[in-house]
């Protein structure tokens, strides 16, 4: 598979292209209409620019394969990529939100508003379709990085028709403070939203466990094969990138052979990962602890109906 084959470094190639010719664009205007509205979404098109670039870097290190040095994979390279977006994107909200206030107090001095306009209205466009793009390949591949980029160029929908509204208010109205006012907003805003990542990606980094609804489906899928073992214990999760990482514990029957076990451990982790896109699944088999066990015999029907049912 050549690399523009991967749906993620596919995706991670549009994020790009968009984000450097709406950033190019916006700076040109935003400097020759001194509004500082398109120059702080020009701002923001540059960070996507640089945002776009650290997923595509770290999309291609978390696809590698596992090796000696890493042995659990690449992928929380996309968990790092995401923690830099959303201090990268901490800094450009209090960048727009100093500028903001200097020029409300200042006084803003505008002209050329309609080529502002049309450039935030082109930009909210074309944020709409590469985020949509972005959104569905990052829910597809579970990847947190697609998703971190997807939700920066939804932020660029919200902001631009904002800012466009804007604009259009300032240019009927004649109201030139409303453009920084405005700003002011999309800063906090931004400044949000990077809360919101940097909370999602520490809690990849510190190995916090899956969401509960996803360990539910893990624990249904465990005990429809309950038929063919004793008992399970001890589940851990977590996620590196868009693996998504556990291990438990599972009783057999003490009498089975040590291979009869090994089948059955080895159906239920692929049964998990055919389930559960990214699964990476380590089960350790115990024997059960019953005083009064059913014998092998029992074990081996026991055995003979999980093969034919799984």
């Amino acid at each position: 598979m050549t690399l523009l084959e991967n749906p993620k470094i596919r995706a991670a190639t549009v994020s790009i292209i968009a984000a450097v010719g709406l950033a190019v664009t916006k700076l040109f205007i935003a400097l020759a209409s001194g509004s500082m509205a398109i120059l702080a979404s020009a701002i923001d098109s540059l960070l996507d620019i640089l945002m776009s670039g650290v997923n595509f870097v770290a999309i291609r290190h978390a696809e590698q394969p596992a090796d000696e040095c890493h042995p659990f994979g690449h992928g929380k390279f996309e968990t790092l990529a995401t923690l830099f977006q959303s201090l990268v994107i901490t800094a450009s909200g209090s960048l727009i939100l100093f500028e903001s206030v200097r020029r409300l107090l200042a006084g803003p001095v505008l002209q050329k508003l309609d080529q502002g306009i049309g450039i935030l209205a082109i930009s909210a466009a074309v944020s709409f379709f590469v985020a949509r793009y972005l959104k569905k390949v990052g829910k597809q591949t579970d990847s947190s990085a697609l998703e971190a980029d997807s939700l920066h160029f939804s932020m660029d929908i919200y902001t631009n028709t904002a800012l466009l509204v804007g604009l259009l208010l300032v240019r009927w109205f004649d109201i030139p403070w409303l453009d920084p006012a405005l700003s002011i907003l999309v800063g906090l805003y931004i400044l949000y939203e990077a809360s919101q990542l940097i909370r999602h990606s520490m809690g990849d980094v510190l190995d916090r466990e899956l969401p509960a609804e996803l360990q539910q489906q893990i624990k249904t899928l465990i005990e429809e094969q309950q038929h063919g073992f004793g008992s399970y214990h001890g589940l851990r999760t977590r996620r590196a990138g868009s693996r998504k990482i556990m291990d438990f514990h599972l009783e057999v029957c003490k009498h089975m052979s040590v291979q009869d076990a090994h089948d059955i451990a080895d159906r239920l982790e692929k049964k998990i990962e055919r389930a559960i896109l990214g699964a990476d699944v380590t089960i350790h088999i115990e024997p059960c602890a019953q005083q009064n066990c059913p014998g092998v015999d029992q074990c081996d029907q026991v055995k003979s109906r999980f093969k034919t049912e799984g």
